[in-house]
């Protein structure tokens, strides 16, 4: 087993979760490695622990020969790996060009040296080819231009080792071909390139090699993406061969349950239409700015409609906001997660059973956490999900 990196017999164990299981991989210099599986099988857990956000239960970390043990992400940093993850690691509050230096602003005298700070910003979006202001705050930026600062970041600390964890998620086509871009110079340069992605093409688009993962194990690694196809790599991900990925079956349709009619509101510049019957899983899809989303929250009440109408089962609907979207059996999933899906700082069980706390509380005012943990186990399980901690917070 030889690489500029290499990972071996890398184990880790969170509280009732094996995250990892004896993973032995390496990566050349000047190459860019695919890696592939179904969420939960290690992908992102391997990233953390090469990035010195976790550190492994067991196993070792080499890079150019030597072994290392990253106990911080800055001392990951210093060894000059980068990972831009698919949760952004950006100051809402601080603007583009402070984030983009965050962590070795540019001082004299203890001072920040402000011109300093926005020439090199300035030069690190125009190789990005983004129409940034370096003084444009970060929370006003929309996510897709978030994700390309996350990236510039990354490379402003001259990283050798650099891991990209489903970088395309939230970029217009533009955006994807100019990361693309970047990532095939990256590896001109003899960088090493850990790739991450749920898009198959994207992989073969790019990638050299591929290691699929499965359940927290390494399951496959092909060397020359030459010699292989969708299918050998799908197989490996799911253990067993495909003919029909998503095992479609047809189902009975019943009676029209939501109905949308000339509906207008902030990003969709024409009248929308469309119905849902019972039993119908009904799909969206477009670029980056297209409106799927912005179609989204108007229906949830985030955005008010300007025109139109909204039925349910027949009836007109009024949906000012998400609590009346809520009382009619409306939730949303949204495309910002980490930002407007969770409360990171609170614990899983917390984060599940927030918009039902009401149904737990005692005499107005008093909260029982037994009849809500055993909720939120009672989801999990017919969920099928690996039972976590439900103290757990954000660092699992």
């Amino acid at each position: 087993m030889d690489g500029y990196l290499q990972f071996k017999g890398i184990s880790k164990q969170f509280p009732g979760v094996q995250a990892l299981d004896n993973i032995f991989l390496s990566v050349n210099e000047g190459s860019i490695h695919g890696l592939v599986g179904e969420n939960g099988a290690g992908k992102s857990t391997l990233l953390k622990i090469l990035s010195g956000a976790h550190t492994p239960t067991k196993g070792s970390i080499f890079i150019d020969g030597k072994e290392v043990r990253f106990k911080s992400t800055k001392s990951a940093r210093d060894s000059r790996v980068a990972v831009i993850y698919q949760e952004l690691n950006l100051v809402p509050e601080m603007n583009v060009a402070e984030n983009l230096l965050l962590g070795h602003l540019p001082t004299k005298h203890g001072f920040i040296q402000t011109s300093v700070l926005d020439s090199i910003a300035a030069r690190q979006l125009a190789s990005l080819l983004e129409d940034i202001n370096p003084h444009t705050i970060v929370k006003n930026l929309p996510i897709a231009q978030r994700q390309m600062i996350e990236i510039g970041k990354a490379l402003l600390l001259n990283a050798k080792i650099i891991a990209f964890d489903e970088p395309t998620s939230s970029l217009s086509e533009k955006e994807k071909n100019q990361l693309f871009a970047i990532v095939r110079s990256l590896k001109k340069q003899g960088c090493v390139i850990i790739y991450v992605s749920h898009l198959l093409n994207e992989i073969f688009e790019l990638c050299d090699s591929v290691s699929v993962f499965r359940d927290g194990k390494l399951i496959k690694t092909f060397e020359d993406m030459r010699l292989v196809n969708n299918d050998m790599i799908v197989k490996k991900m799911v253990g067993r061969s495909i003919v029909d990925i998503y095992g479609y079956k047809s189902r009975e349709q019943g009676e029209t349950v939501l109905e949308v009619k000339d509906l207008k509101g902030p990003g969709i510049q024409k009248p929308v239409n469309f119905s849902v019957k019972i039993g119908e899983v009904l799909g969206f899809y477009g670029l980056v700015g297209a409106g799927r989303s912005e179609l989204m929250r108007i229906i949830y009440g985030l955005s008010e409609k300007e025109s139109g109408s909204i039925f349910l089962n027949g009836k007109e609907v009024f949906i000012k906001n998400p609590g009346n979207a809520l009382v009619f059996g409306i939730v949303l999933c949204p495309e910002d997660r980490m930002r407007e899906g969770i409360i990171p700082v609170r614990d899983v069980n917390e984060n599940i059973n927030i918009t039902v706390r009401k149904h737990f509380v005692k005499f107005g005012i008093f909260l029982d956490q037994v009849k809500e943990r055993q909720n939120a186990t009672d989801l999990i399980g017919k969920l099928k999900i690996k039972t976590p901690n439900l103290k757990q917070g954000r660092t699992a």
